[in-house]
């Protein structure tokens, strides 16, 4: 990430251990969600594009880049992550006024967060988030499960081909290089969250979708395997005013697959 932030530390929050970046001037806010097994490194076009505007936060989940668990079980739940966003924007001062941009499961976050806390987020951008898993992703969680946990190079693969076929080769090459190096509680972790996904109600079942009032846009690209379009017209029907947006040419990763996509963001963003 080329950008250098104007506020570079870690905090600790409850007990979780969270490293953290601010980068830009802008007067509004942009706080960027990662999915599972992502870090903040995959928020950088957003960094170079849109820190004229924002002040934008970046930062990992525990199990996430070099975030921690300092103590108790490595299982991180929903709850846990919504107050450790809570927590982090409290420490640092950002109140309201928020605009949240998640990726796959952070849009999860982002929703539970907008519910518990409703006055604070202004905008919603969901991207990759369905209402339950497909059938295509439940195979791959149980093809996964299935594996060692040795064999990090075929759980990489593995996913790479079920919904990362899009992706550039150097952003392949980083996933393989990060199971690698994945260590056994982080990995351990990435199990246990496969299996909650394979075992969790539908979405609306879990959090209260209809109690989002704020602007919400669903992103989904054309080519995602792992989310269906009819699932996201459900969801859309749940969220009071929500907006889906369909990217031609795009799989589940969006803009980590084309840059050009953040034309897409910056219409959201900047419009």
């Amino acid at each position: 990430m080329k950008s250098k932030p104007v506020t570079k530390n870690t905090t600790n929050i409850d007990r979780f251990q969270i490293p953290y970046r601010i980068y830009g001037q802008g007067t509004e806010v942009l706080v960027c969600i990662n999915g599972i097994q992502q870090s903040m490194a995959i928020w950088a076009d957003f960094v170079k594009r849109f820190s004229h505007q924002y002040k934008i936060l970046l930062f990992d989940f525990p199990h996430q880049g070099k975030g921690r668990v300092m103590m108790g079980s490595q299982d991180v739940s929903l709850n846990e992550q919504v107050e450790i966003l809570n927590v982090l924007l409290n420490t640092i001062g950002f109140g309201e006024e928020l605009t949240l941009c998640s990726a796959s499961w952070g849009g999860v976050v982002a929703a539970s967060f907008t519910i518990r806390y409703p006055n604070r987020t202004k905008k919603l951008i969901l991207a990759g988030l369905g209402t339950k898993p497909n059938q295509k992703m439940i195979d791959t969680i149980k093809l996964g499960i299935k594996l060692p946990m040795e064999n990090r190079l075929e759980i990489a693969e593995t996913l790479i081909k079920s919904f990362g076929q899009d992706l550039p080769l150097k952003v392949k090459a980083a996933i393989v290089r990060q199971f690698e190096r994945m260590g056994p509680d982080a990995l351990d972790s990435f199990y246990q969250h496969g299996s909650v996904i394979l075992l969790s109600e539908p979405l609306g079942k879990v959090i209260d979708l209809k109690s989002i009032a704020c602007k919400t846009i669903l992103l989904r690209g054309e080519n995602d395997s792992i989310i269906d379009p009819e699932d996201l017209i459900l969801l859309a029907a749940e969220i009071p005013g929500a907006v889906i947006i369909t990217i031609k040419g795009a799989g589940h990763f969006l803009h980590l697959e084309n840059d050009k996509l953040m034309e897409t963001y910056e219409d959201i963003l900047c419009g």
